[in-house]
């Protein structure tokens, strides 16, 4: 399981945006405005703290003004450099069932019987909603949906989900053997 101290990578930073060193960000949250309420954001190691004095949407981005960073060439040269904040500076989710997805990333997956699947290593979206993918101790990691339907349980407290999956989901078809 995730500890409260980890560090949380919360956006991207883009492309640079005009020639007064504004930065076009990624946010990967609901509330891409949110970015500004967590204070200093950091790279992954913290070695580079990064100050928004200014924040505004525009499309499926947000345009952004980040102290010390006052010219074009400043701008472009942070282009692809993701932004952290710690994980105890986030809220806690406002609904029973939303999670951060590094909440759930280590979390032990078993099936309705207990029996261990694996672990949760990614919760990827390829664009029809969240995937668990789980890695078993040994064989091919393999994705479930992430709904009620295939996780019918989910406790961070004790560090595991429960994953109902249907018959036959896991094995494979002659064509996958051929």
């Amino acid at each position: 399981m995730s500890e409260k101290s980890a560090r949380i990578a919360i956006a991207r930073i883009g492309a640079a945006h005009g020639i007064r060193g504004e930065v076009r960000i990624k946010p990967y949250g609901d509330d891409p405005l949110a970015l500004a309420d967590y204070g200093p954001l950091s790279t992954k190691d913290g070695s580079k703290s990064f100050e928004i004095i200014s924040l505004r949407p525009q499309k499926s981005v947000v345009i952004a003004r980040l102290k010390g960073v006052n010219d074009r060439n400043a701008a472009e040269a942070l282009n692809g450099v993701e932004l952290f904040v710690a994980r105890d500076a986030l809220p806690e989710p406002e609904e029973e069932d939303e999670f951060y997805h590094s909440d759930l990333i280590g979390l032990a997956a078993v099936d309705t019987d207990g029996v261990d699947l694996g672990t949760i290593v990614t919760v990827p979206n390829f664009g029809a909603g969240d995937l668990l993918e789980i890695a078993p101790k040994g064989g091919r990691s393999f994705y479930v949906p992430f709904t009620r339907e295939f996780v019918p349980e989910v406790d961070i407290a004790e560090g595991r989900v429960v994953v109902a999956l249907p018959e036959g989901y896991l094995s494979e078809s002659d064509e996958d053997k051929a």
